[in-house]
């Protein structure tokens, strides 16, 4: 007699959504941070056609009433009206949130107090990190959802050990140099599903398909609270007396000339210095708010191979220790280059280029990736420069 061994057949596992979920996706909840512009607005509109249980939330981050007449921004009054229409056409509730106050704390008052202590901040990435990021991914979490969905070029993959951050699929648009600070928490409650696709053109054409007015807007171009991009007029207003002129001083502090406020010039910069007609081209290499300095030199000054860096935000699976080959980016324009990153405790790391980088600033990101791959391993905050390349 034969007798039968093992546990009776299991029923199947449900298969997962797209979102990564075991269950229909009308049992799934997600929250879409809706910007106003073409990229959130496809991402709601796509889960909503995909059956999804979809919550719009726009946050209005400063005085949109002041901000109506500033084409290319996001969280103004007319993007706060594009993401309703987007919400009303394809049926799903869309609420909007009031941050200023959060906004201004956590992003725009940091933001003028580090242009005045001679750094260039990315206020781009406090505002993910400390508002979209942790406050609006707290309400998600409120409003009972699954996950929280965002219009970023960035994908999220599920690796060996946990969910990783990857960069877009289209390096043109890929931003994950944005990013780097999403912890891990945050990681595992998020998705991306606008970051595989391979080109803009797409996410026109879904805009297109939906029937969205958003279809053509054009995207956001210069930091939402800072119109036509001119940082030096809006930190004058958040902080009187921020561009007392100063002295232009070479590197042995030799004074060559004045300027109109320490606010006005960043590092690297050539032009409208007004000290023309001294020989070889100067460069602004450092910045000395409390001297009312601006220190220029020759372009090999501005050469940089050692970077300190802080608040690292670590992604990898491995603990962050030790020394690591890696690439790096120090700016989002440019492609990550070969680097040797070494943990020196707690969040801070120091950070070798093998190849010079010209224009290193205080106040940058430094974004760490692995080497030859798509995998974001985090990041941090440029703190100073300590010297030259020899």
């Amino acid at each position: 007699m034969t007798i039968a061994t093992g546990a009776p057949n299991a029923a199947p596992e449900p298969a997962l959504n797209s979102l990564g979920f075991a269950k229909p996706p009308s049992q799934t909840r997600v929250v879409v941070a809706m910007s106003g512009g073409v990229d959130s607005s496809v991402v709601a509109a796509k889960l909503a056609r995909e059956g999804y249980d979809v919550v719009g939330v726009t946050l209005q981050l400063y005085d949109h009433g002041a901000a109506l007449a500033k084409k290319g921004a996001c969280c103004a009054g007319q993007d706060i009206h594009d993401a309703r229409r987007v919400a009303e056409r394809m049926g799903f509730p869309h609420y909007v949130l009031d941050y200023e106050n959060k906004f201004r704390e956590s992003v725009i008052d940091e933001f003028a107090d580090a242009y005045l202590a001679g750094a260039t901040p990315v206020p781009c990435i406090r505002c993910n990190e400390r508002v979209k990021f942790r406050d609006l991914l707290q309400t998600a979490r409120e409003l009972d959802a699954d996950c929280m969905a965002t219009g970023h070029y960035i994908q999220r993959k599920e690796g060996a050990a946990q969910a990783e951050l990857h960069m877009a699929a289209d390096p043109a648009r890929d931003q994950s140099y944005f990013l780097f600070s999403t912890t891990q928490e945050q990681l595992d409650f998020l998705r991306f599903p606008l970051g595989h696709l391979e080109s803009k053109a797409e996410t026109r054409a879904l805009a297109a398909e939906f029937g969205l007015a958003v279809a053509d807007k054009p995207d956001s171009q210069d930091i939402c609270f800072v119109p036509n991009g001119d940082y030096a007029s809006v930190i004058e207003k958040l902080r009187p007396g921020a561009a007392d002129p100063g002295d232009i001083v070479d590197q042995a502090g030799n004074v060559l000339g004045q300027h109109r406020g320490v606010i006005h010039y960043t590092i690297g910069q050539r032009r409208g210095l007004g000290i023309g007609g001294l020989g070889d081209p100067l460069y602004v290499v450092r910045l000395d708010p409390d001297a009312r300095h601006v220190v220029v030199g020759p372009k090999s000054a501005l050469a940089t191979k050692i970077v300190p860096v802080g608040e690292v935000n670590w992604l990898g699976d491995q603990p962050f220790e030790g020394e690591i080959a890696c690439e790096v980016r120090i700016r989002s324009t440019r492609p990550p280059r070969p680097a040797i990153l070494r943990a020196l405790g707690g969040r801070k790391a120091e950070v070798e280029l093998l190849d010079p980088e010209e224009g290193v600033s205080p106040g940058q990101a430094c974004v760490f990736y692995e080497s030859g791959g798509s995998r974001v391993l985090g990041g941090g905050w440029i703190t100073v420069r300590r010297r030259p390349a020899a």
